[in-house]
């Protein structure tokens, strides 16, 4: 943790301004403090326990007056796990908070407005989470195998029992889990688990620092069978990842060349997606197949539309747009996503669909020699869909512009670098900013993805 501990910790009382992009509470007057577990409005005491340049850290000691949109949270291990950070939010007022971040980094980052704020897309609240990286280490004193997330505000794992968050069955699985790396000879060197449920079978993947033995494989493959789960295992990179067959199967730790592959559907567009374990699909699987509807919708595609999909990954929105566009280039700089999209593009039957590989952190312009060398950029496009990590799409602004695409789409995991870009492409190549909004990808959390459509002035 950084900052400097302060030496006096005095207690205040003050009221709660609004919430920090990762969910505390923040008191202003003087030096900033930012106060977890505080909701905005709330008269608190709490003491300053950190002290970093621009804001101090703090603890909640009394809440005095509740927020009217406080409730108690669900989960007993809330507040030490760090899996979730707004559980003792409401999740309307929790949407309603993602709202004005949103709009806040519009206004201060990108200097932006869209003529239209879209009504938020939402899903479950619980039971989401179909996708993630699960921590295990064995802990001498408890003599087990603790499993779960990080903890909020150490580097250990949280020692939980169940977790409502994660997709079913997986939130159930977290003490069998438990107790069966505890019975493996190699219970210490045993880190992590990833986790991956798909529409026809739930995948765990374990990480294995040494090799297990066949007792060890014997047990992993019991596992599998009586929780009705596949398990893999990595023991290096990850192209070393193989699926151990089930109890019974002969070669025992021998990978399943028969199992069907791991898929998801979107119903709406008759698309089914496979996929392995570690790939990037969206974490909950209602508000993807919602985004992905309202993103069609609002590009207005039609038999004469080129769309070219930028961080296509294994095809989640481009196979879904070439059921109405005349033709769909992906580009992604992961092969192996590149490699399944082109496979999913054959299982889908979408021949107006093609995929390229390439680096999108130094992307060449339209025209340019490197440009007219790369495939993907020797076409004309109407429309541009950018769906890029975290640190945005910044490196691909000019190249975009340079295509003069009716329609942008950009779909984001991140308000601020969002608004940045959007606002390059506003104030600097002239786009118009049409619409925007939320999707509450992460409930319990202070994520969330948003979109955005540009059209061309």
């Amino acid at each position: 943790m950084s900052g400097r501990r302060l030496a006096v910790q005095t207690v205040e009382a003050a009221t709660v301004a609004g919430l920090t992009h990762t969910g505390e509470g923040i008191v202003r007057g003087g030096k900033t403090v930012f106060v977890p577990g505080a909701l905005p409005g709330e008269s608190i005491r709490f003491r300053r326990t950190r002290s970093h340049r621009q804001h101090d850290e703090a603890e909640l000691l009394e809440v005095l007056e509740p927020a009217p949109a406080r409730v108690l949270p669900r989960c007993p291990h809330f507040g030490v796990c760090g899996g979730c950070a707004l559980q003792h939010l409401s999740p309307e007022a929790q949407l309603e908070a993602k709202q004005t971040e949103l709009r806040d980094n519009f206004d201060r980052v990108g200097r932006v407005t869209p003529k239209t704020w879209l009504p938020p897309l939402r899903g479950p609240v619980w039971g989401y989470r179909r996708r993630a990286r699960l921590g295990a280490k064995f802990v001498t004193k408890k003599g087990r195998v603790v499993v779960g997330f990080r903890e909020r505000l150490a580097p250990y794992i949280a020692d939980v029992r169940h977790c409502d968050v994660l997709a079913a069955p997986v939130g159930d699985l977290i003490t069998p889990l438990s107790d069966m790396l505890t019975g493996l000879s190699i219970r210490e060197r045993v880190p992590q688990i990833e986790v991956a449920v798909a529409d026809n079978a739930v995948a765990l993947v374990f990480r294995v620092l040494d090799a297990p033995s066949a007792a060890d494989l014997e047990r992993l493959r019991e596992f599998g069978t009586a929780q009705a789960v596949r398990v893999y295992l990595q023991p290096k990179g990850l192209d070393s990842i193989h699926e151990l067959g089930p109890v019974g199967e002969e070669g025992g730790g021998a990978a399943r060349g028969g199992a069907p592959p791991l898929h998801y559907r979107l119903p709406k567009f008759a698309v089914q997606l496979e996929f392995v374990p570690t790939d990037f699909i969206q974490i909950n699987g209602p508000v993807n197949e919602e985004l992905v509807s309202r993103a069609v919708e609002l590009l207005e595609l039609t038999p004469s539309s080129r769309v070219l999909d930028l961080y296509c990954g294994l095809g989640n929105f481009t196979l879904a747009m070439a059921k109405s566009a005349g033709r769909v280039v992906g580009v992604e700089g992961d092969a192996a996503l590149v490699a399944r999209a082109r496979h999913n593009a054959q299982l889908n039957r979408c021949e107006n669909a093609e995929f390229h590989v390439a680096d999108l952190a130094q992307p060449p312009l339209p025209g340019s020699a490197a440009g007219k060398a790369a495939p993907w950029l020797r076409e004309a496009y109407t429309h541009v869909v950018l769906d890029p990590p975290r640190v945005g799409a910044r490196e691909v602004l000019a190249s975009v512009a340079a295509l003069e695409p009716q329609r942008v789409l950009y779909i984001s995991c991140h308000p601020g670098s969002l608004a940045r870009d959007l606002g390059v492409l506003v104030n600097e190549h002239g786009f118009t900013l049409e619409a925007a909004g939320v999707l509450d990808m992460f409930p319990h959390t202070a994520h969330f993805e948003s979109l955005a459509l540009l059209t061309a002035r």
